[in-house]
């Protein structure tokens, strides 16, 4: 049997004192998909550093303060050209102050090559209204999730996501 080919990726909870997560649109061949920001790991890189280069990259902000590993996620689905099977997510939460504009490092033209497309905050209750209505994101349970985050604080040990 032969191993499946995992990417390794990190990504970002920016997460206000209102429970407002900042989400990226990402674009794929199989449809929408709404997702806080980051992304794979690129070679001898770990996930801190990753994640600082992907908040520059795609958010623009430069020196954060990382908060705790708090979510795992892992899917199994034949991506980018094929070159992976699947992906397994860290998420880390990354607390800010009040929701503020991003200024992605990357043009929207390189963004785009990497699929994402908007930027745009959320709470709650829009991610929950939006995925009653068929709109998709990743985790599957993400409205529950930051509504969680907001009441119980960050658990104590990473949960995993669940599709």
């Amino acid at each position: 049997m032969t191993e499946l080919r995992i990417r390794q990726a990190v990504r970002a909870v920016l997460f206000t004192p209102d429970a407002s997560v900042l989400l990226c649109r990402f674009e794929f061949p199989t449809g929408t998909v709404w997702a806080v920001p980051g992304g794979g790991l690129d070679p001898g890189e770990d996930h801190i550093t990753a994640l600082h280069r992907e908040l520059v990259e795609e958010v623009g902000l430069h020196d954060v303060t990382l908060g705790p590993h708090i979510w795992d996620r892992e899917h199994i689905i034949p991506f980018i050209d094929g070159q992976w099977d699947g992906q397994r997510d860290r998420y880390y939460l990354v607390p800010v102050t009040d929701r503020f504009e991003p200024r992605p490092a990357l043009s929207w033209e390189q963004l785009r090559d990497e699929r994402l497309h908007e930027l745009r905050w959320w709470t709650p209750e829009q991610i929950d209204e939006a995925a009653s209505t068929g709109t998709r994101f990743a985790p599957g349970r993400l409205g529950r999730l930051v509504r969680a985050l907001a009441v119980d604080g960050p658990p104590t040990t990473p949960l995993d996501t669940g599709i």
